[in-house]
């Protein structure tokens, strides 16, 4: 657990890092920090594009998503005791909401993690938190870049075989998918 020591504005891990339950209660701790292989990791400023983008894809899946699942946007999901990661936009089941002071999910209340890809967090979301949460069991991932000022969703699905993701599609000017569930995002070029 976090001490007086290592409560300023740049923090020490314990040996070991820090845990998923050491994230909520870190004095001081600038929101929306995530814990990525023990590490914390902070959000940085974002461009207009990608906030846009999570805004584009939050409001759309809202308008489709059944009712029995939830979009949530910037929450943590705890895969482990050391890895709590933040997607940009998440799906997860309505009955996995507890209340207003919930601050995070478990794997299995989750249908959809999306990363949008930032300059800052290339690597992370493109490969670590892929891996993450594939092997967390999380069924779909979507990963959104920019691509010259428009957004490209790659769609990926999870092989319960090899608790691996699969790419099943890229989409550029239209997300039209019935997995996992039906959604029609025409205007996606509309940021």
């Amino acid at each position: 657990m976090p001490n007086a020591e290592n409560s300023g504005p740049w923090f020490v891990p314990p040996a070991g890092g820090f845990t998923a339950k050491d994230l909520d209660h870190i004095p001081r701790l600038p929101r929306h920090a995530q814990l990525i292989d023990g590490g914390l990791v902070f959000a940085s400023p974002q461009s207009n594009i990608h906030m846009m983008t999570v805004s584009l894809l939050t409001d759309g899946i809202r308008r489709v998503v059944p009712s029995d699942l939830r979009v949530r946007r910037q929450m943590t999901v705890t895969l482990s005791s050391r890895q709590r990661p933040e997607p940009d936009v998440m799906v997860v089941w309505a009955e996995a909401i507890s209340g207003m002071d919930q601050n995070d999910f478990q794997p299995a209340d989750m249908v959809l993690a999306v990363e949008v890809v930032s300059p800052d967090s290339e690597v992370r979301d493109r490969e670590r938190k892929p891996q993450l949460y594939a092997a967390a069991g999380i069924p779909h991932f979507w990963r959104v870049e920019n691509t010259g000022g428009r957004p490209t969703v790659y769609v990926y699905e999870l092989d319960p075989a090899t608790r691996a993701y699969t790419l099943t599609g890229i989409h550029h000017d239209l997300l039209k998918l019935t997995v996992p569930f039906d959604i029609d995002l025409t205007e996606i070029d509309e940021i």
